[in-house]
């Protein structure tokens, strides 16, 4: 892991604002024997006017009624006809450097802080700062051990990549080390003698910030409590905290919003994430695009593009892969086995954890990415190996089979819910924030794919044929059981995606091709050209189809997405038809299939595929 001086943007911030006090510092002069008499006829008070210092030409009639202590140095106000927006009225003021254009109105203490340009800090409790306070940097995070072992050194400005690599690397030491490191030459640099809140920040009816450190346009409007963190932020992306929350020994990145009461500690909110409606976050990392409302997340390294609205917990999860969601109820749960709270769950990518359901510990899910657990389900301690399953109760009594097996059903999510996992592809590319965060938004990949293909492996690879099957004959099912009709829709669901996803690839390497004016014909793509990902797509698709020609292969395609398109629409109408046996006036007031906005883009986007390919077909030799 190569740990590199890249951190630029917010030590640019940074460096702007102690330039700054520099440059106000440098320039400065004392009052005169006039100012001060002014200053005090306005009921302006200083134990020390000696201290007191004034940078540029500074409208004094707009300081009133102020306490002022220690050194205090105060930039140039414009008064502005008709009102004033600017200006320090009611306040104390303890060791502050002021900038200019900035309104500080009714804060009972600002103590030790810089206040950059056009801030605006209006009915404030305490504002203080101790100096070379560490703002939420350098303190460990527990993650998906609550009790230790894996935990992260927090530092402004880590990504979720780092915090993977440190959280699940703990037998590579140098690298341990090498982290280490990094973040003591980073808290060097981060730390200072003031308190540091950027230009055009917006603090307003907060209870106490102390030993925090506020970026450009950061918007504090009646939080409780935040106390040794640092929001970072800039004019494009506010961060906010409002509405009662609370933070603490905490980092919250670029364009996060803490809100309704939420409580986030020892924690970090990586960019574009959200914590509101009473959510809890303690002791964990949440991804990019992750939102966390009324649940808890404890000792938890979320991914991007989690949702969490409801009442519900997750602990110790390892989580980087995220594009999950966590329902109502949820208990992803069980981490205490009555010694110690030592366990912890890899839900792996896409995972759903349906409405109370109870997770026990350990569980890995991680090789069953986009998995769903129903409503309701009570999982045992397992390892599940079988990607787009649904985990259910039983729908039949096994004889001389534990009541506590689920049964599971591989690929079913492919059978009947590919419209969730179509639109997600799309959904999550438009509602990505994230600036810093490179993501992977296509489900079907090359990970994805030899996890499907490991699995129908193993799922093929039976002696004998039975009604049933555990883990004794088919690895990777847990503590469930799976039935031979579903074994069989199993392969079939992962062969078609499999060969999906290389036709796919032949079709991505043909419009390449076209893009270039090259000659289309199978000696082209298959003997001559190379290239990485086409080698691997090529490699299984001569497997799976032999030696049909192009033309053939195309055909397929075309039929594979005419499927998937008919399977898009089904799917959204097995809602309906269902809805409307149960909901009088479901139709008047749900979008049905054929007016819903994925399922016209869905076949809008099979016509023009279908005209792209016949010209393709044109060109094929």
């Amino acid at each position: 892991m190569a740990l590199k001086w890249d951190k630029k943007e917010l030590f640019a911030q940074m460096s702007k604002m102690q330039d700054r006090i520099r440059n106000i510092e440098k320039k400065a002069r004392s009052l005169s024997q006039e100012e001060i008499q002014f200053l005090k006829n306005n009921n302006n008070f200083s134990n020390n006017w000696s201290k007191i210092k004034i940078y540029g030409k500074t409208d004094l009639s707009l300081i009133r009624g102020n306490l002022f202590y220690g050194e205090v140095v105060l930039s140039v106000f414009s008064s502005r006809a008709g009102h004033s927006d600017t200006g320090i009225f009611h306040s104390t003021l303890t060791d502050c450097i002021i900038d200019e254009d900035v309104l500080i109105k009714d804060v009972s203490l600002l103590k030790n802080y810089y206040v950059g340009k056009g801030c605006a800090l209006i009915n404030n409790g305490t504002i203080e700062f101790v100096p070379n306070a560490k703002c939420g940097n350098n303190l460990d995070i527990s993650l998906g051990i609550e009790s230790g072992g894996r935990e992260v050194r927090s530092y402004a400005e880590i990504t979720m990549d780092e915090a993977v690599r440190i959280a699940c690397h703990r037998q590579d030491k140098d690298l341990l080390k090498q982290y280490e490191d990094f973040v003591s030459s980073y808290l060097k640099k981060f730390i200072h003698t003031k308190g540091l809140i950027g230009e055009a920040s917006q603090i307003v009816n907060n209870q106490q910030i102390e030993n925090s450190y506020m970026g450009e346009g950061a918007v504090v409007n009646s939080a409780t409590s935040i106390k040794n963190s640092s929001l970072l932020s800039n004019r494009e992306e506010h961060t906010c905290v409002q509405s009662g929350s609370v933070i603490c020994d905490s980092i919250v990145q670029w364009g996060c919003e803490v809100s309704s009461l939420a409580y986030v500690s020892n924690s970090i909110l990586l960019e574009h994430s959200h914590v509101e409606r009473h959510g809890k976050v303690i002791q964990s990392i949440i991804g990019p695009n992750s939102g966390i409302a009324e649940g808890e997340v404890n000792a938890s390294l979320v991914g991007p593009f989690v949702g969490f609205h409801h009442q519900a917990l997750l602990i110790a999860a390892l989580w980087p892969e995220g594009k999950g969601n966590v329902a109502y109820g949820a208990n992803a749960g069980s981490n205490h086995t009555a010694k110690a709270p030592d366990q912890e769950i890899w839900p792996g990518e896409g995972a759903f954890f349906g409405l109370g359901v109870n997770i026990k510990f350990p569980a890995n899910y991680k090789d069953s990415p986009y998995s769903i657990i129903a409503t309701g389900v009570v999982t045992l301690p397992q390892r599940i190996e079988f990607p787009f399953s649904l985990i259910n109760t039983p729908t039949q009594i096994i004889d001389g089979l534990s009541p506590a097996y689920n049964e599971i059903m591989p690929g079913w999510v492919l059978n009947n819910n590919i419209y969730t996992i179509k639109r997600n592809e799309g959904k999550y590319k438009k509602r990505n924030k994230a600036r810093r965060t490179k993501f992977e938004f296509n489900v079907f990949r090359k990970d994805i794919i030899d996890l499907l293909l490991n699995a129908r492996e193993r799922l093929e690879g039976i002696t004998t044929k039975k009604n049933f099957y555990t883990e004794k004959e088919i690895t990777g099912l847990g503590k469930n059981f799976l039935l031979e009709e579903n074994r069989e829709k199993a392969i079939k669901a992962y062969t078609f995606f499999i060969r999906y996803y290389v036709l796919k690839g032949l079709f991505r390497i043909i419009c390449e091709f076209e893009s270039r004016n090259r000659k289309i014909d199978h000696n082209s793509l298959f003997v001559t050209f190379k290239d990485g990902q086409w080698d691997y797509e090529k490699s299984i698709l001569i497997k799976e189809f032999g030696k049909k020609d192009l033309k053939e292969l195309l055909t397929l395609l075309v039929n594979m997405e005419e499927t998937i398109a008919e399977d898009v629409k089904s799917s959204k109408q097995r809602d309906d038809k269902r809805g409307q046996k149960i909901i009088p006036d479901y139709a008047a007031v749900h979008t049905l299939a054929e007016d819903d906005s994925f399922v016209k883009q869905t076949f809008s986007e099979l016509k023009a595929f279908k005209a792209h390919i016949r010209k393709v077909l044109e060109k094929i030799r």
